[in-house]
């Protein structure tokens, strides 16, 4: 299991369309905040029936949409 599984998780029971979280929700979500491994696993999230479309470092956000 990856440790962003409850993320991912999250995504798909909330089936919204499309989805801006702040680095603080997902820290929320997932009890740690996201690093660089993140750019790595997020590869994950396309069987889930998503994919990050944005990862704002200005704005500490990322976006993610339904495929």
């Amino acid at each position: 299991m990856s440790k962003y599984e409850p993320l991912w998780k999250y995504l798909k029971e909330n089936k919204k369309e499309s989805y801006k979280l702040s680095y603080e929700e997902i820290k929320r979500i997932l009890g740690f905040d996201i690093d660089h491994s993140f750019l790595t696993y997020k590869k994950e999230l396309k069987p889930y029936g998503y994919e990050v479309s944005k990862i704002s470092m200005k704005e500490k956000t990322v976006m993610f949409s339904k495929i």
